[in-house]
């Protein structure tokens, strides 16, 4: 039994307190951590239960700076997951391969999944397992789900059968090439790709037993008892994998208080909770910022540059490596601060432009002539709506 998380290295303490509660569990099994980052100088104790770190520069990733520039660092983190079962599977031979998000606690022994995956290739967790009543609770769950994808990819398990591997090699390459958080483009990073798996491939088993990955999206029907860390019951079963998604943010303790005022052991738990991640140095490790959020000059990198950039094969391919700028001039930085920071306001160019195309066959190449590259594609997409407008149908 092979079990990983991925993480940057602000994540340790959180992957610490993981691999502790899966070592308690389930002794046997080999931990370990995919980082994509640097490994910072810290205590012994932090990792004494990670069997291997992988850094991503280890994975089979082409193009790697590219790769990594082209996603936020949640997405990043997210990319490398399919990369990474391939990776355990063939450098390690692994048969069985657990992924558990950094924010989850395993508490109790994983012989159920052990048996689903006797009979099932792929096991998935979904957000709900039984309709909500209360509208609000609609709203935030199922309809949540709706837009962010059906099951919770905080968790994955995968028996490397056939169709385990032709499951994760679909999986892996969706995400090497469409891991993003747009949901308005139908994509939240790995989990909308998955809800096509029970479609697309054979051996997919949906757990629907209460005490498997649980969390506030689903306290509505999950009621907890008994004593923490590792003797709680949800809904009389022992709870074998608790997810604290939405810690960092301040949404976990919000979401409990609405869902879980009836489970009085969960506050107690996540005072557990906090207090193992503070063991394993949260305010101190929890505050590194990652290397990739930085040009090597030491600039910030925004979400702005990065979507430019992966919207645009061109400056993928020109700019291999955008990460550096070390000689300016000649950087993806200088040309995004020159071609769309500097460019004349879309909001003051484009409706004259745009009526103009509109009116007149001509405006629209002239458009093309002699505006930059961003603007060009943004008056296009306008000029051709506004012409649609003004034929009315064909």
């Amino acid at each position: 039994m092979h079990v990983f998380t991925s993480i940057t290295a602000n994540y340790l303490p959180k992957a610490a307190a993981l691999a502790h509660s899966v070592k308690r569990v389930q002794p046997e099994a080999v931990f370990h951590v995919v980082l994509s980052d640097d490994m910072p100088a810290c205590s012994p104790h932090i990792t004494e239960a990670f069997d291997s770190i992988i850094n991503i520069r280890d994975l089979p990733i082409d193009e790697l700076p590219r790769f990594i520039f082209r996603h936020r660092l949640v997405e990043l983190c997210t990319a490398v997951k399919g990369t990474a079962f391939q990776y355990i599977a063939d450098r390690f031979g692994a048969d069985r391969i657990y992924y558990f998000d950094p924010d989850i606690i395993v508490a109790g022994r994983l012989d159920g999944l052990e048996r689903a995956l006797d009979s099932g290739s792929v096991l998935l967790t979904p957000h709900s397992i039984e309709p909500e009543t209360d509208p609000i609770a609609v709203l935030d769950n199922e309809h949540c789900c709706l837009r962010h994808g059906v099951y919770n990819l905080g968790f994955l398990a995968v028996r490397m059968s056939a169709n385990g591997r032709k499951f994760v090699d679909w999986w892996a390459d969706r995400l090497r090439n469409y891991c993003y958080d747009e949901v308005e483009n139908g994509l939240f990073t790995d989990q909308r790709w998955v809800d096509l798996a029970p479609a697309l491939f054979d051996d997919i088993t949906i757990l629907r037993e209460p005490q498997y990955n649980v969390s506030t999206w689903n306290l509505t029907h999950r009621r907890a008892t008994g004593e923490v860390p590792y003797g709680i019951e949800i809904n009389g079963r022992p709870l074998c994998f608790y997810h604290f998604s939405g810690f960092d943010s301040g949404a976990q303790l919000t979401m409990l208080d609405r869902y879980g005022s009836h489970s009085p052991v969960l506050y107690e738990f996540r005072d557990w909770y906090i207090a193992q991640c503070e063991h394993f140095g949260q305010s101190t490790i929890g505050k590194i910022p990652c290397i990739y959020g930085r040009y090597a000059s030491g600039l910030k990198i925004s979400d702005a540059h990065r979507k430019a950039y992966r919207r645009r094969d061109d400056l993928m391919r020109y700019f291999t490596n955008p990460f550096d700028d070390v000689e300016p001039v000649q950087s993806y930085r200088h040309w995004y601060q020159t071609h769309v920071e500097g460019a004349p306001p879309v909001a003051e160019s484009v409706p004259a432009a745009v009526e103009s195309a509109a009116q007149n066959g001509d405006g629209l190449r002239k458009l093309f002539r002699e505006h930059a590259p961003e603007p060009v594609l943004r008056v296009a997409r306008s000029a051709k709506s506004a012409l649609r407008r003004l034929s009315g149908p064909a």
